[in-house]
């Protein structure tokens, strides 16, 4: 993966900017326990994901994010990307996977590298790229992959 920025004096990333190999850091966050628990209540409410105990005793060992927090850490860190593309439509999110848990209290660091692209065959002025978004924890341990495809702009001219 390259983690070479590309040359795009700060506007959004267009599809030229999207070579397959581009790699970047998009961003980090910490989930606390107690915002953790707060969503997974409200969203996902099994109980290695609520209930302290209930979650020690389980195959997890302790309370685990939820995979729809995991979407939203996703999404809001894709928005505070400053290297963001700059994107026209997402026309799906596929092969998305869970190995490991994610924990409250825990770094979890957003990679995205662009694993695929191609010209619209009807029409010029866009492209669609695939990325492969990766969430790891702080051991560099993957807690959720996705392939992304996302159709986005192309230079004019």
């Amino acid at each position: 993966m390259s983690s070479e920025q590309p040359a795009n004096n700060g506007r959004p990333l267009q599809f030229d900017d999207l070579v397959v190999g581009y790699g970047a850091m998009v961003g980090r966050c910490v989930v606390p326990c107690a915002e953790a628990i707060e969503f997974a209540r409200k969203w996902e409410p099994q109980p290695h994901h609520i209930d302290p105990d209930a979650a020690a005793g389980s195959i997890y060992a302790g309370i685990t994010l939820c995979s729809l927090q995991l979407f939203a850490i996703c999404t809001r860190l894709f928005f505070d990307w400053e290297q963001q593309p700059a994107v026209l439509a997402m026309l799906g999110k596929d092969e998305i996977r869970l190995p490991n848990p994610a924990r409250p209290d825990e770094m979890i660091e957003y990679r995205t590298e662009c694993i695929d692209r191609r010209e619209s065959k009807s029409k010029p002025d866009r492209g669609v790229v695939t990325l492969l978004d990766t969430l790891s924890d702080p051991r560099g341990a993957a807690v959720l992959t996705q392939k992304v495809t996302l159709l986005v702009p192309r230079l004019a001219g």
